[in-house]
């Protein structure tokens, strides 16, 4: 799925995404100031979250509750420098809980993601429109 949207239009989007993915691993990738929390913010909310979300940059992951009594692991792992990182703090035990984990920066940890999995890639058009790009992996 290839589609093009602008700010106004992040609910309906956050709604396709959640639609077209396969899998409850999503891996964001895009430049820095793209969207990818904004994006995130719109799909926890579309999943009920009850809890605030920001973003996991110094602490690695958050946990957020749904309505629903479903957990939400959001994880930011810019920061980090080795993949060794992601693996102390329990990485594994996380992506195979069979809960939603929303990965920013997932280029940082690319060996230790499922291979079931989505990737989604934010691009900024000159427009003030951004490009979304996702794929169902196996």
């Amino acid at each position: 799925m290839i589609k093009n949207y602008s700010l106004h239009q992040l609910p309906e989007i956050a709604k396709e995404v959640l639609q077209f993915a396969e899998h409850k691993v999503l891996l964001f990738y895009g430049e820095m100031g793209v969207g990818k929390t904004t994006l995130i913010k719109e799909l926890v909310k579309q999943l009920e979250v009850l809890d605030t979300v920001s973003s996991p940059t110094f602490s690695l992951v958050n946990e957020y509750h749904t309505k629903n009594n479903d957990t939400i692991f959001h994880f930011d792992f810019y920061r980090i420098d080795n993949e060794e990182e992601a693996m102390d703090m329990g990485i594994e035990e996380y992506l195979y809980s069979d809960n939603w984990c929303l990965i920013e920066w997932p280029n940082k940890v690319e060996n230790l993601l499922p291979l079931n999995s989505v990737s989604i890639t934010i691009t900024t058009n000159s427009n003030q429109q951004r490009t979304i790009e996702l794929i169902n992996n196996e």
